[in-house]
């Protein structure tokens, strides 16, 4: 096994650190399982309705996804990721203060929106930013933080129902255990928008806006290698721009 150089190790952390996305995608997905019960006592919910609170998230999954891409190549795939972490936490807060099913359902949604960004982008950003010889190695690192995250989800609402007595009964603050439950969320979506300010742009992305300068900056820092041959590496990029060939993880050759 090739032992892993600066360029790795750099490409390793920044991967890592976009794979949060893929965190919040496993925890917000996840995290309303350990409340449904009091949630459905609470608002007296019909088993239909209860259904529909727990599966809204599902819909603005959809919508995010469907969008995430054609807003990522305007903007940029950090800027993005800013957007879904914004979302996340506002719906976060939404969701643990909701004041009927409805209300819940709309914060769902929304946190839906973010799941469905996160699953685009992060994987995308990841493979467009890692060498060719460690890509599909970090491109899994999303699903991994995925599974990490529905585990801790689950381990958070197990931690806090136990604290309480049950979902349902008062914790801090005179808060319900299964409103904490959901607006623990907030730490990793403040964590994740931290992150989305610190890593660099994709450097495909860069190129086909023609910021060849800053491609390069980023391939260089990344890879750990001259100006020179990160500017050779923004060429081979733009070349498969403009081929037509929209294979991800072409962004980065080597």
């Amino acid at each position: 096994m090739t032992p892993p150089t600066g360029g790795s190790v750099k490409a390793v952390a920044i991967s890592i650190a976009a794979a949060v996305g893929g965190f919040l995608f496993g925890f917000d997905s996840s995290v309303i399982n350990g409340a449904v019960g009091a949630i459905t006592a609470h608002f007296a919910l019909t088993p239909l309705m209860a259904g529909l609170t727990v599966a809204s998230a599902l819909l603005g999954c959809a919508v995010g996804a469907w969008f995430a891409g054609g807003i990522a190549d305007r903007i940029g795939r950090v800027r993005v990721m800013g957007v879904a972490a914004v979302l996340f936490a506002v719906s976060s807060v939404g969701s643990g203060l909701a004041f009927s099913a409805f209300d819940l359902m709309a914060w769902r949604i929304t946190a839906g929106v973010a799941i469905g960004i996160a699953s685009v982008i992060a994987p995308a950003y990841i493979a467009e930013i890692a060498p060719a010889r460690i890509r599909g190695a970090l491109t899994a690192l999303q699903q991994l933080a995925l599974v990490i995250g529905i585990f801790v989800s689950l381990l958070s609402d197990a931690a806090l129902a136990s604290v309480a007595g049950g979902a349902a009964n008062t914790s801090w603050f005179g808060v319900e255990a299964w409103r904490w439950m959901l607006l623990v969320g907030l730490v990793p979506a403040v964590v994740y928008a931290i992150i989305a300010r610190r890593i660099p742009e994709s450097p495909r992305y860069l190129a086909r806006r023609g910021e060849y300068e800053s491609a390069a900056a980023v391939l260089s820092r990344v890879l750990d290698v001259s100006i020179d041959d990160a500017r050779r590496k923004v060429d081979q990029i733009w070349l498969f721009a403009v081929e037509g060939v929209e294979v991800v993880g072409a962004s980065v050759p080597g």
